[in-house]
């Protein structure tokens, strides 16, 4: 295939979240591929005023945008919080420029932010001397989340950051096509006294201490009992109206339709689903329990592109600890780090279809989560005169 367009469907699933610094199992993009790049501009004071829910939504838009545009197929992805990383082949370029465009004026329009878009070919990334690695991680048997190393997606992010590549958002009125995005399920509280959004990065992408450093930690919150997973055995709770109503109305509107008619239509399905959720009722194929389940091993709360992200159910002396092991580890010019503390979780999802089980589910600190731990990053970052990524930096691992 010219283009490689079944790249990333070939490669193989890995299960173990360890095994995620093992540069042997990352692959490069083809030169021919190209990254589409999100964020919310001005993000923190959208958290400031209680809208990280909708900073959730923007984020994930242009993943549903992306993927209802190539009709369901697989392809490399990522969820930051306050946006996303996308690849496709050079054959479906010009489909996610327009979704990435479409989006933008949706976030905009709906949700009064501003989502900053960007398309940066892969060989352009390499004429800098990185690379954009990519492996499929698989937290069940049902979906497979991507993990990118090499350098060349955070220098990607802050070219677009920065106003390079920049794909403009499309005129008022234009809509992506948003099915399967919503936000059904409450907030999680936490379990174990804290939810830790957690961000780590390295300084540079060579170092072979910043590998051992995170296979070591892996390893240490693989094995206590003072951190979890932040979704719950059995699913987060349901209410209704859920808290992501006006939201699920805003993504699913047609084009032409009044918001209100949305709104009542999203809020009878959202019904529907609240009481068969809640009853447990089985619904020909649909089974509450089965999906509760899925949604469980579905969900995405951990990942790497060229940074470790996290977010975690924990106990405060166990972020206390991390947070000094951390500093350490900063102290020595090995990482960059961020955290944000917060008492709860969010989930936002992306269901094609609910009677199949390839569901994906967003999982984020409620309370400013990734984009407040990137935000203390980029602080720390900055009052240190090393710069990431260098320009000729090797990008043979993680």
């Amino acid at each position: 295939m010219a283009d490689n367009a079944d790249f990333y469907s070939r490669l193989p699933v890995v299960a173990s979240f360890t095994g995620i610094m093992d540069p042997a199992r990352y692959q490069s993009l083809p030169r021919d591929w190209v990254l589409g790049l999100t964020d919310v501009e001005g993000s923190t004071k959208a958290i400031e005023k209680g809208r990280y829910k909708a900073v959730n939504t923007a984020g994930a838009s242009v993943i549903a945008a992306v993927s209802n545009a190539l009709d369901g197929r697989h392809f490399p992805f990522i969820f930051g919080g306050d946006g996303a990383c996308v690849a496709v082949s050079a054959g479906d370029e010009a489909s996610m420029r327009t979704a990435l465009a479409a989006t933008a004026a949706w976030v905009r329009d709906d949700l009064d932010l501003t989502l900053r878009a960007a398309l940066v070919p892969v060989a352009v990334v390499r004429e800098q001397g990185l690379d954009v690695r990519v492996m499929r991680y698989g937290p069940s048997g049902d979906v497979s989340y991507a993990m990118f190393s090499g350098g060349g997606f955070a220098w990607a992010d802050r070219c677009m950051k920065d106003g390079q590549f920049a794909v403009a958002a499309a005129a008022p009125g234009t809509r992506p096509d948003l099915s399967g995005l919503s936000c059904r399920w409450n907030d999680i509280p936490n379990v174990n006294g804290t939810i830790l959004s957690l961000v780590v990065a390295p300084v540079n992408h060579r170092d072979p201490a910043f590998r051992i450093l995170m296979e070591a930690f892996l390893v240490e919150l693989e094995a206590s009992s003072e951190v979890a997973r932040p979704v719950p055995e059995g699913a987060p709770g349901v209410s209704w109206p859920p808290p992501g109503l006006d939201l699920e109305a805003r993504a699913s509107r047609q084009s032409g339709e009044h918001l209100t008619r949305s709104r009542v239509r999203v809020a009878a399905a959202t019904l529907l689903a609240f009481v068969v959720m809640r009853l447990g009722i089985r619904v020909g194929s649909f089974d509450p329990a089965t999906y509760r389940r899925q949604v469980v091993e579905n969900s995405d709360f951990r990942k790497y592109d060229d940074a470790l992200r996290m977010t975690l159910d924990c106990t405060p002396a166990f972020a206390d600890a991390i947070e000094r092991r951390l500093a350490r580890a900063a102290a020595r010019d090995v990482i960059w780090f961020g955290l944000h503390r917060q008492s709860a979780a969010l989930m936002t999802c992306i269901v094609p279809s609910i009677s199949q089980s390839d569901h994906f589910h967003f999982v984020d600190g409620a309370a400013g989560g990734y984009a407040l731990a990137a935000r203390h990053l980029k602080q720390q970052r900055a009052s240190t005169p090393t710069a990431l990524p260098r320009r000729g930096e090797e990008s043979g691992q993680p």
